[in-house]
């Protein structure tokens, strides 16, 4: 993370820059936010700094951010996660924090349920992750861990989603593992 990160603010180029790649992104995937238009998500953008911050850092992981709704009770636009594969730069991490200390050896840096937190975003449930399967095709390669239901979690287990043979899968794991192509989506609203 770059110092201005770290104050979870960006400066004014790279809230510009931001801004510009969102942009453009939301511009090629019109699909996805049907009837919504850049100048409102904008409008709402405009002045929200640690939301920006946070969109920032999904971008920085390679999470390709994008507007996948409105909730019409919040007023609130979507963002998730729309990048082809589970994000680049989350990919390693075991579920939670508790996991992450149970490994004796080879434990990984970060874990899915901190690391969204310092994101400033939201692990997706499984009802959210099949939502955005209907916006395209994700995690064809890779897997994404999801929120895990409490009484799952307490056994010591973890779920994760992907793309295989036409149809989401949920799978479970123990929350201790981690691998190379299994990292988190995240969703953020603004």
């Amino acid at each position: 993370m770059s110092k201005s990160n770290s104050k979870k603010k960006l400066s004014a180029a790279e809230e510009e820059a931001l801004l510009l790649t969102l942009k453009k992104r939301f511009g090629k995937n019109m699909p996805r936010h049907k009837g919504i238009e850049w100048a409102k998500v904008a409008a709402r953008l405009e002045g929200a700094a640690a939301k920006l911050w946070s969109l920032n850092e999904m971008e920085n992981t390679e999470g390709e951010p994008d507007v996948i709704g409105y909730d019409k009770k919040t007023g609130e636009y979507i963002f998730c996660d729309c990048s082809p594969e589970t994000p680049k730069g989350r990919r390693n991490c075991c579920y939670d924090y508790e996991a992450q200390q149970e490994r004796k050896e080879h434990k990984p840096k970060h874990n899915a349920i901190d690391l969204a937190a310092e994101m400033g975003i939201e692990m997706l449930t499984e009802e959210q992750y099949r939502e955005l399967q209907k916006l395209g095709k994700f995690d064809v390669k890779t897997s994404s861990w999801i929120k895990t239901p409490d009484d799952i979690r307490e056994l010591g287990g973890a779920l994760f989603c992907d793309w295989r043979y036409g149809h989401v899968f949920v799978y479970h794991n123990g929350a201790q593992s981690y691998y190379s192509s299994r990292a988190f989506r995240g969703l953020l609203k603004v």
